[in-house]
């Protein structure tokens, strides 16, 4: 399965940027997605997840009312907007598809990972 991640890049503090991860062995249409991000010396970590369906969505703390996870499974395609980027936001941004089709936090609930986009918030 390859999952393909997409759309990082260099942002300002206060902007905005949009990652796309498409699917194209279509192996996540009855699966939760998710991003996760892992900044350079730290742990993966979380950021947001959505159940199979489109509901179900789940935000770190440290993202919610900034980022919105959306999906298009017509399109195969997870989204993650991400608004009012933060120095604190710079990571590499990974999407995974989930065992099951709701999102959970936990890593282990997933089964596949894309490569990463980076995403470099900074003056």
């Amino acid at each position: 399965v390859q999952l393909q991640a997409s759309g990082g890049g260099l942002v300002q503090p206060g902007g905005s940027l949009t990652l796309s991860c498409t699917n194209p062995k279509r192996t996540s249409s009855n699966n939760g997605m998710a991003w996760f991000r892992q900044a350079s010396g730290k742990d993966r970590e979380f950021v947001a997840g959505i159940a199979y369906r489109g509901g179900g969505k789940l935000y770190a703390e440290s993202v919610k009312g900034r980022f919105t996870i959306a999906r298009d499974n017509a399109k195969n395609t997870l989204y993650l907007e991400m608004n009012n980027l933060t120095p604190e936001d710079t990571a590499l941004y990974y999407c995974a598809v989930a065992r099951n089709s709701y999102a959970s936090v936990q890593q282990m609930e997933y089964r596949y990972w894309g490569q990463g986009t980076l995403v470099t918030v900074s003056s």
